[in-house]
């Protein structure tokens, strides 16, 4: 199937929802609450501090606590934490042996969407991993942590190079929906990358090079993929000719 059969910006395709582990741990942790401040003074610093939500007392959950939250998908939780959780799950990503669990990993920095080189380090080991689901979360999560033009590069190597046609649509769909943190100039870069790939002997690929192009332009140029050489030639000339006068008005 081509990019288009997914949808634009949820291509990891799991839809959030409560773990109900959390849910089951946090009315227990209130109940504790409840009782502590049955025989607290109103007054006292700690009926205060008990009042508090957990996010002002500064309590970090345990490394249990959010690998629970990452396997329960419930991104909405680990959000609440701020940028400072970026480290806590790059090391669980690092520390797993898991490669189904790293995807949810992944999954998570996918839709948090927060830069961080560290997760963009950790990604990278695996962007050529033949694990069907863990590649698919790192090629999408790439480049919702980072904007390096080694993410462009490399997610345009596995369009044009990679063996397997289903992780080539997908790198795509990245290259189309997922470079979230590029600047106009940036942009430049990944359309000429893209716009290269016009030119590749395999019609998959000029195929889904020009979905991508479409996506980001809301044009083709007239160009098709199974159009004679000379035809796809002379429209590629049409698309530089627009990247020029692209790159000249920024």
């Amino acid at each position: 199937m081509g990019i288009w059969s997914f949808l634009p910006s949820s291509s990891p395709g799991v839809s959030c929802h409560v773990d109900n582990l959390w849910l089951l741990d946090a009315i227990r942790v209130f109940r504790v609450k409840l009782n502590t401040m049955s025989r607290l003074q109103p007054g006292s610093l700690l009926f205060v501090a008990l009042l508090m939500p957990q996010s002002i007392l500064g309590d970090d959950p345990s490394a249990a606590q959010l690998q629970q939250w990452v396997a329960g998908h419930n991104v909405t939780a680990i959000r609440g934490l701020g940028r400072p959780v970026l480290p806590k799950l790059v090391h669980l990503y690092e520390a797993s042996r898991d490669d189904s669990f790293k995807a949810r990993v992944a999954q998570t920095l996918y839709e948090l969407g927060w830069e961080s080189p560290e997760a963009k380090r950790a990604l990278m080991k695996d962007v050529h991993t033949l694990h069907q689901d863990l590649r698919l979360q790192v090629q999408w999560a790439l480049g919702r942590v980072s904007s390096d033009p080694d993410v462009v590069d490399t997610l345009t190597a596995n369009m044009r190079i990679d063996s397997n046609p289903l992780f080539r649509d997908k790198a795509a769909c990245a290259l189309a929906y997922d470079q979230v943190h590029l600047t106009e100039q940036q942009k430049v870069r990944l359309f000429g990358a893209l716009i290269e790939a016009l030119q590749d002997p395999k019609d998959d690929v000029r195929r889904i090079a020009l979905q991508a192009l479409q996506i980001h332009t809301g044009q083709t140029k007239g160009f098709d993929p199974g159009a004679t050489w000379a035809d796809r030639d002379q429209k590629i000339k049409i698309w530089q000719a627009w990247l020029a006068q692209y790159k000249a008005g920024l």
